[in-house]
């Protein structure tokens, strides 16, 4: 029997066109024998513009949905979902060599739930621009990234769109926030208040930074907006780490 890990995508018309950097990356990944990928691609809408972008390939699943933003998308693409295992791909971004393999080791480690790995910032000229305040390798103790992120100013120290995660704390979780925007820093928290974590200190992810990408847009730093959304996300976070009975030990 194979062992699919499913990538989860969420696109609309503008960012399709980067699906072939995205797939050309996947289909790069080296996986342990036995294993497999399965790419569910799940459109933020229902227009004619995504579907020239998706590639031919059996392990492929499109589908589309109403509008409801990326959180939406990605939580109507767990329906296809048939791996142990969810990774976050977004459309604009790419795996680096080896990505999977290592997230796959990293969630052997007793009592880890989710894993998460170093970002590149990949930047319109083509350089890459790295954070300056990764965590070193190795787990990461629950409530460690809500603490952190609650005391920077909302910043966390690991990187959502990395996120590589157990379906079945996923599911329990309710997938990803009904947010507007941060709704898989909303799933990071929620994780991490009831479960332990683990960080990789090698790239796994080159973050493209272009124009057209939601986070570049106004409506993403609207203040009031933004306090909103942080409120909440701690809010529920914190409920979640003091709820009996909800810490994920195995």
């Amino acid at each position: 029997m194979t062992n699919i890990v499913t990538v989860i995508t969420a696109v609309h018309g503008p960012s399709a066109p980067f699906l072939a950097d995205a797939y050309k990356s996947l289909v790069g990944q080296t996986l342990p024998e036995g294993w497999t990928w399965q790419w569910v691609i799940q459109e933020d809408g229902e227009t004619d513009d995504v579907a020239p972008h998706v590639p031919a390939d059996d392990r492929i699943s499109f589908g589309q949905g109403r509008h409801g933003r990326a959180g939406v998308a990605r939580t109507l693409a767990l329906s296809r979902a048939e791996g142990e295992y969810v990774k976050v791909l977004d459309a604009d971004d790419m795996l680096t060599p080896g990505t999977l393999a290592r997230d796959l080791v990293a969630l052997q480690h007793p009592g880890v739930c989710w894993t998460t790995s170093r970002v590149l910032d990949l930047l319109p000229d083509g350089s890459m621009v790295g954070f300056d305040q990764d965590p070193p390798e190795g787990p990461i103790e629950r409530g460690a990234v809500l603490d952190h992120w609650s005391t920077h100013n909302f910043r966390s120290q690991v990187h959502p769109a990395t996120l590589f995660v157990r379906r079945d704390v996923l599911l329990a979780l309710g997938g990803w926030m009904a947010l507007p925007a941060s709704e898989d820093t909303g799933l990071l928290m929620a994780l991490d208040a009831v479960s332990r974590g683990w960080f990789t200190a090698e790239t796994g992810l080159l973050y493209r930074k272009w124009p057209g990408q939601s986070t570049s847009q106004a409506a993403h730093t609207d203040k009031g907006e933004w306090a909103a959304r942080m409120a909440v996300v701690e809010a529920r976070a914190r409920a979640l780490a003091a709820l009996p009975g909800w810490r994920i030990d195995a």
